[in-house]
């Protein structure tokens, strides 16, 4: 108490405290708590998804939807186009792609993003590996394009994986935008750990399925602690099972075997996913009245558009504590 009065007396006086990224509330039983509490040392906090600007108001925390990071790249690359916000997307270059690493023309490809942190990635990755084995016989001519996070120890590990690996295989370096999205558009279907790879395959368009799978303590604690039914953030937000969704004990290659052969065989599900993926780009969009707040005021922005970063420093610029 001591110390919360002593802190609130030198907010008054002190700088602004501002927080990027809400605290992921509305995913846990009791996770509107952790707003109560950031609110006595947080002035505003930048949102990154479209519902957690008004649950934060109604536990007092000043918040603004600045829009979520992802989309970023996606406005650059589509600078003076001028898309609707639905519409934006990333095109990658399949020939390109395919010349580059001698793809025959009736390959199938899929792309495999096990996980940025060695750990998952040394999980999922063998879960992987047998469900590709078992759909090698479905695909005779099947090659995986395997996305590598640039960390030297998740490198090293799947370099010594793909030694035994079931069918031919592409590493992907991390670091580069445009080949990412070069080896998305040469992919019939993608196959990914959970994480922020979901949405940037919304971006790509591409169809994919989510798969997670844990310690067993972390899997006991979702288990009992999640009030949500899905894990990957495109399905979070349209509250639906649009992605098909392998997680926890029921991660295992026969399932993910069989959704994607699912996935990969019809075409409607895969239209599916894509169109809904033109609704989670633009939930991801910052908001119409966020944007209209700011052609209102006297700030001439250098480039067309809004990105999640302009919103964001807009906001802390106008930003006058009470």
């Amino acid at each position: 108490m001591i110390f919360a009065a002593r802190y609130s007396h030198e907010r008054l006086n002190g700088p602004a405290h501002f927080h990027y990224v809400a605290p992921s509330f509305w995913a846990w039983k009791g996770g509107e708590a952790r707003l109560k509490n950031l609110a006595a040392f947080v002035d505003h906090i930048l949102c990154i998804l479209p519902n957690e600007e008004a649950i934060c108001r109604l536990n007092g925390l000043a918040a603004t939807f600045v829009g979520h990071p992802v989309v970023e790249d996606c406005l650059e690359l589509n600078l003076g186009k001028g898309p609707e916000p639905c519409e934006l997307k990333m095109e990658g270059n399949s020939e390109d792609f395919k010349n580059k690493y001698s793809v025959p023309s009736g390959a199938t490809v899929i792309s495999l993003l096990p996980g940025s942190r060695l750990q998952e990635v040394a999980r999922m990755l063998p879960i992987f590996a047998k469900t590709v084995e078992q759909l090698k016989d479905s695909f005779p001519e099947l090659i995986t394009v395997i996305h590598v996070a640039p960390n030297r120890h998740v490198e090293n590990y799947i370099t010594g994986l793909i030694q035994k690996w079931p069918v031919p295989s592409i590493l992907v370096p991390g670091g580069s935008s445009n080949l990412k999205y070069d080896a998305f558009s040469a992919s019939r279907v993608a196959l990914c750990t959970s994480g922020t790879v979901a949405v940037e395959l919304q971006l790509a368009r591409l169809p994919c399925v989510v798969a997670y799978r844990a310690h067993f303590l972390t899997e006991w604690f979702i288990r009992y602690k999640a009030k949500i039914p899905y894990i990957s953030l495109p399905n979070i937000l349209l509250d639906s099972p649009i992605i098909p969704e392998a997680l926890l004990q029921a991660c295992t290659p026969d399932t993910l075997t069989h959704l994607l052969m699912e996935l990969i065989c019809d075409e409607g599900l895969q239209e599916q996913q894509i169109v809904a993926a033109k609704k989670v780009v633009r939930l991801l969009y910052p908001s119409e009245r966020m944007i209209k707040n700011l052609e209102q005021q006297d700030i001439r922005w250098t480039f067309h558009g809004y990105s999640p970063s302009m919103i964001a420093a807009a906001t802390v610029l106008g930003f006058v504590k009470p």
